[in-house]
């Protein structure tokens, strides 16, 4: 199963996500992008980094932004929320073979302006959606 995971920036809930299927599935290829391009090449938010250690899983991945080869490249592209789902549906190639969805339905709110905790509370939501996908 390919499968990429996609928020906004590609700092906080995207790689988080990313890390922790990988760590689920290391049988899977999984990577992340943001649909905005302000965070390529940086490292994922500290606070994203800090909660991954807390559950004994590393990352090495660096911000990149979707592009319309991962609509091919993928089977799966999982959007954090209703509007990164809306991007991701009015930038997709008429060639593209990748299923859109939502990570989660309520989708995953995006932590970037609070705290630690909202990092630990998305964590927990994430790592719930990424034990159902098989």
């Amino acid at each position: 199963m390919r499968v990429l995971m996609v928020c906004l920036g590609n700092i906080c809930r995207s790689p988080m996500a990313e890390a922790v299927l990988a760590h689920l599935h290391p049988d899977w290829t999984v990577d992340s992008a943001g649909t905005g391009a302000w965070h390529v090449g940086e490292r994922p938010d500290r606070r994203t980094l800090a909660e991954l250690k807390r559950h004994g899983i590393a990352t090495t991945h660096r911000g990149r932004q979707v592009s319309p080869a991962d609509f091919t490249r993928f089977d799966l592209i999982l959007a954090m929320d209703a509007q990164n789902l809306r991007d991701l549906q009015a930038i997709r190639p008429a060639d593209a073979t990748a299923r859109l969805e939502l990570l989660d339905p309520d989708g995953v709110p995006d932590p970037y302006y609070d705290g630690p905790e909202a990092f630990a509370a998305i964590y927990t939501q994430i790592d719930q959606r990424c034990r159902m996908l098989a």
